[in-house]
């Protein structure tokens, strides 16, 4: 939400990444997200990063109320045309809110979500990841 900061891969170098997509107009979102902060909580001491990415709010100021509001402490990208999806390629749908996407320790796609999670629908995941090590490179 910073518009002076920017993001890159390098920022998660070895960590599980865990990345949501989000609007706050977008009902499901408001339910889901204290959820991801629950999981986010309880694994980022394990190598674990969220990156929470805003679309379609053509109003910053919303998007930063309803983070402050959430008590979100992972950063969000805020993105209204979509442009972080669009750099994410063709595999993955850019038209479903909310949706997760779970990256393993060498960035690899874990787990694609297209609904609204549950602390328990991704807690085992991520902590299953978070358990694995990066394998060695030839």
């Amino acid at each position: 939400m910073d518009p002076n900061r920017t993001v890159s891969p390098d920022d998660f170098t070895g960590q599980v990444v865990v990345i949501n997509v989000w609007g706050q107009w977008c009902g499901p979102c408001r339910t889901e997200m204290p959820e991801l902060q629950q999981v986010y909580d309880a694994t980022r001491g394990e190598g674990v990063a969220f990156l929470g990415i805003d679309v379609r709010d053509n109003n910053r100021q919303a998007a930063v109320d309803f983070v402050v509001d959430r008590e979100i402490t992972f950063p969000s990208i805020y993105d209204p045309p979509m442009r972080t999806m669009i750099a994410l390629g063709a595999s993955y749908p850019t038209t479903v809110i909310p949706s997760t996407i779970v990256l393993d320790r060498q960035h690899r796609v874990a787990a694609v979500f297209l609904r609204a999670l549950l602390a328990e629908d991704l807690e085992p995941l991520v902590r299953r990841l978070a358990r694995e090590t990066i394998d060695p490179v030839p």
